[in-house]
């Protein structure tokens, strides 16, 4: 690196203290003149989503090397939803994007990183890193570990959602134990992000079209050779970065969000992408809210649809031209700005310029399955903030339901009655006080969507929450509601029987019980007791903000 492009953050590495503990921890005067490039692991050996990234963090070092810097290796914590799911540990999942990008923020701040190599696989450690990484503006770039290959039993692909909603089946008496079993010992064959559009392979797909992720996230097979050499290329590229200063703050901007939701849309990806995008955005600086995803949901059409939505995998949507080929097919109809630069100092249009759709079948520009987009924003009397649904997993029956509200005040207690026999077709179950600061945390509820699924109630009962769903949800399930009910928000008002008329034709959310009811109810609700009252889920639901803002962390400084 030349000395005149030196930054300011390598001259205070000149201090021999500092010199000589990393010298005591191997490194040689000649890395120590390089710059240094954070690359943020985030392996562990207890999920197959992040299995493997202790292999991507070397070849990212050896492509740091290779350009000529400096690798500096840390790690952050990674929770599994899907092992979680169900359970009190859930509700940590949400909460660990903020240790992720404190963790992150934090080491490049106090370790004078001049870029950084984000390694990571799954939903909220993605937006975590990214949100980390926006807070302290230096060269980032992030690789994906890439989701899993389908799994086989008697001929017939598996995945993630095999099991889940098995559950469901084995429950409703539709399946044995021991073919229950015979699943589980084939549904996840080996290493990556569970195989369908859920939340992970959202996120990566995400990063593809912010520009700030290599190309190839989205897609690439997780056991695949590429995948080395996009972390290899990565980490030569993140030195040119560095060498011209070229920062996130210098690409990403409100077109780069709008890009990112129109192909989101394309490709009706998880409604957690509602979550993510808004706080990643804050962090950068750039106000995104549930308003973008309405304006931009009714542009764009929906023309990809993966599981759980559709029988297509990731697997497939890589063989049929991967996120480039769903980004040109977004520019050429007008949907994607394809001026917006990227990681590669190019053009979006120009990263893009060779994709070509491969399978019609998978990617559907000239046939797509809905005019309008994957995920769709309510409004009415109960959700005045907006709540969001995947729309694209959602049956034709389903777009108009109105029938008795089912009210159960945890996830817990909705899965023990669903469990039991008590919910009736055209029921709307209402699961309250799971949002951001009742749950706290906003646990997924995969176990109980995948149960209604698993036990054939899918098109017939509906489900609204102030918590959130799965990626690996469908069905007419209503997540986000805003505001939630620790908020004295109107779902803490509805009571056993209460008529609710769901319309997604007029994307609309309404408690059929007359205004002056309501306010009578209000009049005399008292929020319940916290459930967790000590330990860091405590401290988060003292300080987390609206889930319509993306659930950030809110101080008394910031503006909301």
């Amino acid at each position: 690196m030349k000395k005149e492009l030196i930054s300011e953050r390598v001259k205070t590495r000149s201090k021999s203290d500092s010199r000589a503990l990393m010298k005591g921890a191997g490194f040689t005067d000649e890395e120590l003149s390089r710059p240094f490039i954070g690359v943020a692991g985030s392996w562990t050996n207890i999920f197959p989503g992040h299995s493997n990234l202790d292999k991507l963090s070397r070849a990212a070092e050896e492509g740091i090397f290779m350009g000529g810097g400096t690798p500096i290796h840390f790690e952050t914590i990674s929770i599994c939803d899907g092992i979680s799911m169900g359970t009190e540990g859930m509700k940590y999942s949400l909460p660990s994007r903020e240790i992720i990008a404190n963790s992150v923020e934090s080491i490049a701040q106090a370790h004078a990183c001049d870029g950084l190599v984000l390694i990571a696989s799954c939903d909220k450690i993605i937006p975590g890193m990214l949100i980390g990484a926006l807070r302290v503006n230096i060269p980032t770039i992030i690789v994906t570990g890439g989701p899993m290959l389908a799994g086989t039993l008697k001929g017939e692909r598996l995945e993630v959602i095999s099991i889940t909603e098995a559950h469901g089946a084995v429950a409703a008496g539709k399946m044995s134990l021991e073919e229950l079993a015979a699943l589980e010992e084939e549904a996840c064959p080996g290493c990556g992000a569970c195989q369908g559009m859920f939340t992970a392979n959202s996120m990566s797909c995400m990063t593809e079209v912010l520009g700030i992720g290599v190309q190839g996230n989205g897609t690439v097979p997780a056991v695949h050779a590429k995948r080395y050499r996009m972390a290899k290329a990565a980490g030569m590229q993140i030195v040119k970065l560095v060498e011209q200063d070229f920062k996130p703050s210098d690409f990403l901007n409100k077109t780069s969000f709008e890009n990112a939701i129109a192909v989101d849309m394309m490709l009706g990806c998880s409604t957690n992408t509602a979550l993510h995008l808004p706080a990643i955005a804050r962090a950068a600086g750039i106000k995104v809210t549930l308003d973008d995803f309405d304006d931009i949901s009714r542009k764009v059409p929906h023309i990809s649809k993966l599981s759980p939505s559709g029988h297509h995998l990731m697997q497939d949507l890589d063989a049929a031209g991967g996120v480039s080929a769903v980004i040109k097919a977004g520019i050429d109809g007008g949907y994607v700005n394809g001026s917006s630069l990227t990681i590669a100092q190019k053009s979006l249009s120009e990263v893009v310029k060779d994709a070509k759709i491969m399978d019609t079948d998978v990617i559907r520009m000239d046939n797509p399955y809905s005019k309008e987009g994957g995920l769709m924003v309510l409004r009415g009397n109960l959700a005045p903030l907006g709540c969001v649904i995947k729309s694209a997993g959602v049956a034709p029956e389903m777009f108009e339901h109105k029938g008795p509200a089912r009210v159960f005040d945890s996830e817990l207690e909705a899965k023990a009655a669903l469990d039991a026999g008590e919910i009736n077709k055209g029921d709307v179950i209402v699961v309250r006080y799971e949002g951001p600061k009742g749950g706290p945390g906003m646990q997924e509820m995969l176990a109980l969507t995948a149960r209604i699924g698993g036990m054939g109630l899918d098109k017939d009962v509906a489900l609204i929450t102030d918590g959130r769903f799965s990626g690996g949800s469908r069905g007419g399930v209503i997540g986000h509601i805003s505001p939630e009910a620790a908020l004295g928000g109107p779902i803490a008002l509805i009571e056993e029987g209460d008529l609710i008329d769901i319309n997604l034709h007029k994307r609309t959310l309404t408690l059929l019980v007359d205004e002056k009811t309501l306010e009578e109810r209000k009049a005399k609700w008292v929020c319940p007791p916290p459930k967790v009252k000590k330990g860091w889920l405590a401290q988060y639901a003292q300080l987390v903000g609206p889930v319509s803002l993306g659930a950030p962390l809110i101080t008394e400084y910031e503006e909301i």
